[in-house]
């Protein structure tokens, strides 16, 4: 297939697209910068200039491609829900250019977080909450089944972590230098799923040749690391003390640490046959890669 993604110069679409391409596939990735289309040119995919604000450049994109895996999105949680009407005209775009076509769609969302257990892929963001906005985004993708395309939706958790991750365990990281101390909010029970770059790559790729129309998929590998145990490894290898502290010391990733948010693949695995082979977070973590 000739497939097209956006965010293809990403931490996620970096992985993406050489698993793309190992499998046979042509990409054409979309750019925003003479950066980013070096780094695409160099994974070995076409470069398309734009951006997600360059609603001609995505359905140019789309019209020429068999298969769209769209994962780029504005991460300022400044203005956020402006980021997500951005993200709503883009994947909008990206629908008309497939409409009537019945070729896949995937876009990339975020795992939900469901009080007392793991989420699972029939669960949704409650209302008011901070994935709600794209919780209704991934809807209006979904029911572009209803137009001749063929949907999915790849629910990523809080970490998708590997060599080179700049998110927000760096981010935990950072914090624990910044601050002298490995902290985490309460009693650090609440749980984070995660993923291995390499499997949530894995699992994008088959959700754009098999995924069934329609589809609501989690990459989740780690279904749930206690904030604790994250914070006791990066203690250790920095030399730091572990212990609570204040929310506020970390941001906006203080309301984040503070809710429990496991999340299952079990559906996922079963439907696609998806199996998460890399290794786990804390494992990942004791490699030592993110406090070089």
């Amino acid at each position: 297939m000739q497939v097209f993604v956006t965010g293809a110069s990403g931490w996620i679409g970096s992985a993406v697209v050489p698993e793309l391409i190992k499998a046979g596939h042509r990409v054409t990735g979309l750019a925003r910068s003479d950066a980013s289309a070096a780094t695409v040119a160099a994974a070995g995919a076409e470069v398309l200039r734009g951006d997600l604000g360059d609603l001609d450049a995505l359905r140019a994109g789309a019209s020429a491609a068999d298969a769209v895996i769209h994962l780029a999105f504005v991460h300022d949680f400044t203005a956020f829900d402006a980021s997500i009407r951005t993200d709503a005209r883009a994947a909008e775009a990206l629908g008309e250019a497939l409409e009537g076509s019945g070729k896949p769609l995937v876009v990339a969302h975020g795992t939900p977080a469901a009080p007392g257990r793991a989420a699972t892929e029939h669960d949704r963001s409650a209302p008011g909450s901070l994935g709600a906005g794209r919780e209704e985004n991934a809807a209006a993708v979904l029911a572009l089944a209803a137009r001749g395309v063929r949907p999915s939706v790849v629910r990523l958790p809080r970490t998708v972590h590997g060599d080179g991750d700049h998110g927000f365990i760096a981010q935990l990281v950072a914090v624990a230098r910044a601050k002298g101390l490995s902290g985490y909010v309460g009693d650090g029970s609440q749980r984070w799923p995660a993923v291995h770059v390499r499997d949530a790559a894995r699992l994008f790729r088959l959700a754009a040749e098999q995924a069934p129309s329609g589809s609501m998929l989690h990459a989740v590998g780690d279904e749930g690391v206690p904030t604790r145990s994250i914070a006791e490894v990066i203690g250790r290898h920095l030399d730091l003390p572990t212990a609570p502290a204040p929310a506020e010391d970390f941001g906006f990733l203080g309301a984040i640490l503070a809710v429990d948010q496991p999340a299952s693949s079990a559906l996922t695995r079963d439907l696609l046959a998806w199996h998460p082979i890399g290794p786990g977070l804390l494992e990942d973590l004791e490699a030592g890669h993110y406090f070089r």
